[in-house]
């Protein structure tokens, strides 16, 4: 499993670098303002879960644990639902996906929990 966290941390926060770039270079102007914020709202955490996720893949190689497993799995999940609903939000303007939002940032918060207990715990 610290293989497969280090990966998707690492191919997130590639991902992460290219919509950064995708909003300064290619929505700037096509988007309104607010839109554009939201956009980099979700690059902004796109990049420090995929961080967390790579921490995660180095917390099991120290402290295995289903703890640290879940909390790795919590901050793919979050990224998936908070980072895309925000870009799908900015994108086509759809208001409800606005609601969808803060389960991926619940998902987000319960895996910094399981990763703060698994490592307490071992």
């Amino acid at each position: 499993m610290e293989r497969l966290f280090f990966i998707i941390g690492s191919l997130s926060a590639c991902i992460g670098v290219a919509a950064g770039a995708f909003a300064a270079h290619g929505l700037k102007g096509k988007l309104n303002p607010d839109q554009l914020a939201i956009f980099e709202i979700g690059v902004r955490y796109q990049m420090y879960h995929a961080f967390a996720l790579i921490a995660a893949a180095w917390a099991l190689t120290k402290w295995p644990s289903q703890l640290i497993n879940t909390g790795g799995w919590m901050f793919v999940i979050g990224t998936l639902i908070f980072s895309g609903s925000l870009y799908l939000l900015s994108l086509t303007g759809i208001k409800w996906l606005g609601a969808v939002t803060p389960i991926g940032g619940l998902a987000f918060l319960a895996g910094w929990i399981c990763l703060a207990w698994g490592s307490w715990k071992a």
